[in-house]
């Protein structure tokens, strides 16, 4: 999907690695059980931190297995599943069906007509078990949709918009973490947003497409300007996070919200800084 909310390997221990890669690969068999290998290829690692976030959270029994899979034919690698990685599995199909949605219409690549159509297929399960939570997305996403159609270049609503359905995939269910994870994944929504924007920015603007960064890329401050602004989304995101009673996996989790958010940033901030000066020789 977006792949933003990552880890930072170098900074890991390799016992974690493992226990991380355990949940990924769960999440895997979970998405190729539901939704066959089309699922697999929706396979995203910010649904992953979601996932563990929420196994500590609720402190939930988690079955570890080994298995071989086609990624990985000669060694057995460990498999870590709970009731919240079928959960996760359902929310990362819906996520993608909406992205594939948009960049069908953005960019008109049959590719992303036909997943998306897929997909939906395949999500009558989802879409009937969790009726009330596809309805609210897909109320949130329509709405963002007829504002980007509108060019609208308002920041703080349009990233709020999704921030406000990445906090409604947060809710597991409703009991007394409700509002700071609702917090937690509003901002942890807005910093994917707005991440996504600032990568495809001179791509979007090339080809015609809704950035709601467009209007202030042009400025000299550009780059202070969004560095400030994500760091602010990761400040308040942070800030719930740490209310949380989190205590499994915490040191990962810390990992991936305090330096692996930062990884696909600098690269991409480095990658342009480094063409505006061959431009500039």
């Amino acid at each position: 999907m977006f792949g933003y909310i990552i880890v930072n390997k170098p900074e890991m221990k390799f016992r974690e690695f493992d226990v991380y890669h355990g949940y990924y690969c769960g999440l895997c068999r979970k998405l190729k059980e539901h939704y066959g290998k089309f699922g697999q290829i929706t396979l995203s690692y910010d649904m992953v931190f979601v996932l563990m976030t929420l196994t500590s959270l609720y402190e939930l029994e988690t079955t570890k297995s080994m298995k071989r899979c086609v990624t990985h034919p000669l060694q057995k690698h460990e498999e870590r599943v709970n009731n919240i990685t079928d959960y996760v599995a359902h929310m990362n199909i819906l996520l993608t069906y909406y992205k594939c949605k948009d960049d069908w219409n953005d960019d008109r690549k049959l590719e992303k007509l036909v997943l998306e159509k897929i997909l939906y297929h395949k999500s009558g399960f989802s879409r009937n078990f969790y009726r009330e939570k596809w309805n609210k997305i897909n109320d949130i996403l329509e709405k963002l949709s007829e504002e980007e159609k509108k060019d609208n270049q308002d920041i703080d609503q349009m990233s709020g918009m999704f921030g406000k359905v990445m906090a409604e995939i947060m809710l597991y269910q409703d009991d007394e973490w409700k509002e700071l994870l609702n917090q937690f994944g509003f901002f942890l929504g807005k910093f994917i947003y707005l991440m996504d924007a600032y990568e495809d920015i001179e791509d979007d603007l090339k080809n015609h497409n809704y950035n709601p960064l467009k209007n202030i890329y042009t400025k000299p401050e550009f780059e202070d300007m969004i560095h400030q602004i994500l760091t602010m989304m990761m400040a308040e995101c942070s800030k719930a996070f740490e209310q949380l009673p989190l205590i499994d996996d915490i040191d990962i989790l810390r990992n991936v919200l305090y330096s692996g958010v930062w990884y696909r940033y600098e690269q991409v901030r480095e990658k342009r800084e480094k063409e505006k000066e061959e431009k500039n020789v």
